[in-house]
């Protein structure tokens, strides 16, 4: 008989019972996360601002900036302490901060201030635990299973993406935003239940760092002897930083272009993970992902973006997001599957807290300069700087590929 989680399939991982578990409950929270984005977007751009797109991109900024301003600490303690009980601690602290702002916005006392300042803290507390619950996979299924189980964490994240937007919509329209911020912090508690209730036998524990050989700036020489890493980088800088802007380019087309309200917003961001869905049933099918996936997933994202500037209406508009979603999660599974499964497991909480703060953590310097534009020259070049990041990556992955034929 095959081990448990080996084999072949869309859904092998789930064989593996600490697997299933951890899905469950990162299901759960996952659909909450989505709803207090959404909520908290809404509430930045239609309450405490007259549609101030530049007002979300500073809340965005200081929300994943920290993933760039702690890069030295947060793949270090991924590598270096006991990841369970390290995601314990940080989806505890963040489940506090999403009930702290639920309380303000629901007893009215919310200020702009009050969502940036919790935002920077729910962004510090999120650099920590993103390496950590990336690489946390490694330990729940070892690294035969790895690709599909990363794939099918990116199924789970999409499927809540699909489901929290449009459930924060209604409730908006039928309570307020502070009720999702609120259902938010509770959801918490079943990512925390699946953490306590793992089996501990059957885990596959990490090399902690403090007992191999090698520290952070061998982590850094480590990417820097890889160029095919560090082209990865480079595309994620492009695509993170002037692409992944989503609350942005939707919140602001649908406020200013097509004049809908919060459910036409929730609806929208729900559409485009749609495709996304798709995207990462289409990665667990695949046994490895292949740098060549890189360039074609990028010039995808770029069509996507400019289809969107272009749309006369919501629907077309749709649309265009669902080619955005495929592209997306194509791009980031591919390059969150290429870099764990090329690096020594002792060095691979720090490799991928790189990727985070490069991806997520240039969001500050993307999202502020993308609102301004939207603001100042209209919704649609916002989309146009998407398109172009998107292309841009596309020519640094075929540049990479010219030069190690």
């Amino acid at each position: 008989m095959a081990p448990e989680g080996t084999g072949s399939g869309t859904f092998r991982s789930l064989r593996v019972y600490n697997y299933r578990l951890w899905s469950c409950g990162s299901l759960i929270s996952n659909i909450g996360t989505w709803m207090q984005r959404t909520a908290q977007d809404w509430l930045v751009l239609t309450e405490l601002t007259r549609h101030s797109a530049t007002a979300v991109g500073v809340v965005m900024g200081l929300q994943f900036g920290p993933q760039l301003l702690l890069l030295p600490w947060t793949g270090y303690a991924a590598d270096r302490f006991d990841r369970r009980k390290l995601l314990i601690a940080t989806q505890a602290a963040m489940g506090v901060l999403a009930l702290v702002l639920g309380l303000l916005v629901v007893t009215g006392q919310v200020q702009l201030w009050h969502v940036d300042v919790l935002a920077f803290l729910s962004g510090c507390v999120n650099a920590v635990d993103m390496p950590a619950r990336q690489t946390f996979v490694s330990d729940l299924v070892g690294d035969e299973d790895l690709s599909n189980a990363v794939a099918l964490n990116s199924t789970s994240m999409n499927a809540a993406q699909l489901v929290g937007p449009s459930v924060a919509g209604i409730v908006i329209a039928a309570v307020g935003s502070g009720w999702a911020i609120l259902i938010n912090g509770a959801s918490f508690l079943a990512v925390l239940a699946s953490l306590l209730c793992l089996r501990s036998s059957e885990l596959h524990p990490n090399i902690r760092a403090g007992q191999a050989r090698g520290n952070l700036v061998e982590g850094f020489r480590y990417v820097r002897s890889r160029p095919d890493i560090g082209a990865i980088l480079w595309m994620l800088f492009l695509i993170g930083t002037f692409g992944l802007n989503f609350p942005i380019f939707i919140s602001t087309m649908s406020v200013r272009i097509f004049h809908g309200g919060a459910d036409q917003y929730g609806l929208l961001t729900s559409v485009m993970a749609l495709g996304a869905l798709a995207g990462a049933l289409l990665a667990a099918r695949r046994e490895k992902p292949r740098f060549r996936l890189l360039p074609i997933a990028a010039a995808i994202f770029g069509v996507g973006f400019a289809l969107a500037a272009i749309m006369p209406n919501a629907w077309l508009f749709a649309a265009a997001l669902v080619v955005i979603g495929v592209s997306t999660l194509t791009f980031t599974n591919a390059t969150s599957s290429l870099m764990q499964l090329s690096t020594p497991p002792v060095m691979r909480g720090r490799v991928m807290a790189l990727r985070l703060a490069i991806g997520v953590g240039a969001t500050p310097i993307g999202a502020p300069i993308v609102g301004w534009v939207a603001d100042t020259f209209g919704p649609r070049w916002g989309l146009g700087v998407g398109a172009g990041a998107g292309f841009a990556a596309m020519a640094v992955a075929l540049h990479y590929l010219a030069r190690r034929k």
